[in-house]
């Protein structure tokens, strides 16, 4: 339409942005070396000088923002003891659940990190190559980015719970009253939109699952559903705590809660082991028939694998206590094992990550050799044929 792109040498100064600076090349050759070291001299001041003015402004604060703070301190230090508490707790459940999500996003961006310093290609792992999403990739079929982002919020199903008492606080006007307290209120910890909240992250990836094996027909999949369907009896058996008598809870429901607990933290585990990092050559408890290649993202450090497979265990049995709606009043426990919850699921975004990086590889390689080797019986059949 246009007649094509037009070409530049690549020394011109036309091809430099509007307001960037111009380089020594941009004078033409006839700009001796005195010049050209002065050029540099100058730039090498000019950001020494722009650093040191720049970390000077950080390094001071505000003196709106300290006056601020004194404000608000001294505001929140006269109340009285009950109110203070109040006061606090709320603020607490309001801001937890954003300091949460900022810190997985921060985590996140470690995992990017080390990914990058591993030389392991996330970008291809995650297909993040195209640069839109149109209408037409919606009802395709699912891939690796889709169950990475669905298992990371499985691990914030807590937060987002937390996140709806807010809003509807804020929309019920409960917000720095005590009419939440309540638990049979509409925002009160009785409510059944707390199960809901925590439910929803699983059940999307149980459809996952569902969708997967409709596309694929591997019964794996059908396996990894069955792991995240255990989910909902721990979630929904918690809640009926405070629906139903406490003879019936202490006799049955109870029981049914432990064993599901039991059963999905378990199940859980043995699918990070062998299904999601596939460190099934570590252990003869956790052994393949086909092993996938091992771990090498820490190979070496034995220890690492030892801290993984023993911290995982034990941050999958404590899950159950912060999905249980019973269990809340203990908000500071509860925040703790959030927080130990999405430092699980960062360390196990490495060796997740790693391992479909490895199979990728692994097709790879298999396709290659394939291809070597019907390449070479081409070549030994024209070589019979010159013989013939």
């Amino acid at each position: 339409m246009f007649g094509g792109l037009a070409t530049a040498p690549v020394n011109s100064p036309h091809l430099r942005k509007s307001g960037s600076r111009a380089v020594v090349s941009d004078f033409g050759d006839e700009v001796g070396n005195d010049v050209e070291e002065d050029f540099l001299q100058t730039e090498a001041n000019g950001v020494k000088n722009s650093s040191t003015t720049m970390s000077t402004v950080d390094i001071m604060p505000s003196p709106v923002l300290l006056w601020r703070f004194k404000v608000g301190w001294d505001s929140v230090m006269r109340m009285s003891a009950d109110l203070r508490d109040l006061f606090l707790y709320e603020a607490f459940l309001y801001y937890n659940p954003l300091l949460l999500v900022t810190m997985m996003v921060w985590l996140w961006g470690v995992n990017l990190w080390v990914f990058a310093q591993s030389n392991v290609n996330y970008v291809k792992i995650f297909d993040l190559d195209q640069d839109h999403l149109t209408h037409r990739e919606v009802w395709k079929a699912i891939s690796f980015s889709d169950f990475f982002l669905a298992d990371i919020l499985t691990s914030m199903a807590k937060v987002f719970s937390d996140l709806e008492r807010s809003v509807c606080r804020m929309v019920h006007r409960q917000v720095a009253t005590i009419a939440w307290f309540e638990a049979d209120s509409v925002c009160g910890s009785h409510s059944v939109a707390i199960p809901l909240v925590l439910v929803l992250p699983y059940l999307f990836r149980l459809f996952q699952c569902l969708r997967q094996y409709k596309d694929t027909r591997e019964k794996t999949a059908l396996f990894n559903a069955l792991k995240y369907s255990t989910a909902v009896p721990v979630i929904f058996l918690s809640a009926l705590k405070y629906h139903v008598l406490p003879g019936s809870w202490t006799n049955f429901y109870r029981p049914l809660w432990l064993l599901s607990s039991v059963l999905n933290s378990l199940y859980s585990f043995y699918w990070d082991i062998t299904r999601d990092w596939d460190l099934s050559c570590f252990t003869r408890i956790f052994k393949f028939n086909r092993p996938h290649l091992c771990s090498y993202l820490f190979h070496g450090r034995r220890w690492v694998y030892v801290w993984v497979i023993g911290s995982n265990l034990i941050l999958r049995c404590t899950w159950t206590y912060k999905l249980s709606a019973h269990l809340r009043h203990n908000y500071l426990t509860v925040f703790a094992i959030t927080v130990l919850e999405m430092l699980r699921r960062f360390q196990w975004a490495f060796f997740r990550v790693e391992n479909e990086w490895n199979k990728m590889n692994s097709k790879s390689n298999i396709q290659l050799s394939e291809k070597d080797n019907t390449n070479e019986e081409a070549q030994s059949l024209i070589s019979n044929d010159h013989n013939v």
